[in-house]
């Protein structure tokens, strides 16, 4: 790997965006970013995904030098859905996801952050869609992700006038989860990564994968999967496990069978 730093410990795969200046999404990074999904899919020794970036920005956006290399509309079009693709499997992924976000994460940067199950900023932070300042708009689901978490209105804004809101704003439209000093970003998403560790790998991927059904389908339809997942789960090991260790008052070990 070359454009993705991966350091894996205790149940965490902290991958680090290494594409200076910026952190660009280049093609590279992104080709990257999916074989190490298709890696850590069954990687038992990885429970949760930190996403950050090298330097001094989570990612700037995508390449636009990449851009001029790109022969038509057509294949800007293939492009773009071959990047929502890779952003949807993002959010869909059987373990939990966090964007890390320090400096800027702009376009493609935010594109990417928005696929994540959870962000964490640092208030000064930048995020933002400026792709119309190009003459463009945001092709990697930006449009569709930014309004159900800030609204409408306020997407529509941020789009339409280019401009970034900070860290802290993020955290109060519901954009990202909590907001902490740089010097301890990292710490501080580890620290919340390790409780999610700590957890049943198969109740955590049932619960994800409820929340994204909770957004596309009925309520009477989540209702039933969460009833027929409910039901698949209390007869594991982890579910035995779990329910022996409160009855004994331990802490539970959990292994994902």
């Amino acid at each position: 790997m070359g454009l993705l730093k991966v350091n894996i410990s205790d149940f965490i795969a902290i991958v680090t965006i290494d594409n200076a200046p910026a952190n660009a999404l280049a093609s590279g990074v992104l080709k990257e970013l999916s074989n190490l999904l298709d890696e850590f899919e069954n990687n038992e020794a990885v429970r949760v995904i930190i996403l950050h970036g090298e330097g001094r920005f989570f990612s700037a956006g995508a390449d636009i030098k990449e851009f001029v290399q790109v022969p038509s509309g057509e294949e800007f079009a293939k492009l773009a859905s071959n990047g929502q693709d890779l952003f949807e499997r993002v959010e869909n992924y059987s373990k939990p996801v966090i964007a890390a976000i320090h400096g800027a994460a702009l376009g493609g940067g935010l594109e990417l952050a928005m696929s994540c199950h959870i962000r964490l900023v640092t208030n000064d932070a930048k995020l933002g869609l400026p792709e119309l300042q190009l003459g463009i708009i945001p092709g990697f689901g930006g449009t569709q992700r930014l309004p159900k978490y800030v609204g409408t209105g306020r997407a529509l804004e941020m789009m339409l006038t280019s401009e970034p809101i900070l860290g802290s704003e993020a955290v109060k439209l519901g954009l990202a989860n909590h907001a902490h000093p740089e010097e301890k970003l990292l710490e501080e998403t580890k620290a919340l990564a390790s409780k999610f560790a700590q957890k049943s790998p198969n109740s955590v991927k049932a619960v994800i994968e409820l929340l994204n059904i909770a957004k596309t389908e009925t309520y009477q339809n989540g209702m039933k999967k969460e009833a027929e997942l409910f039901g698949g789960l209390f007869g594991s090991n982890d579910a035995k496990e779990g329910i022996t260790a409160f009855i004994e008052k331990r802490k539970p070990n959990f292994t994902g069978k």
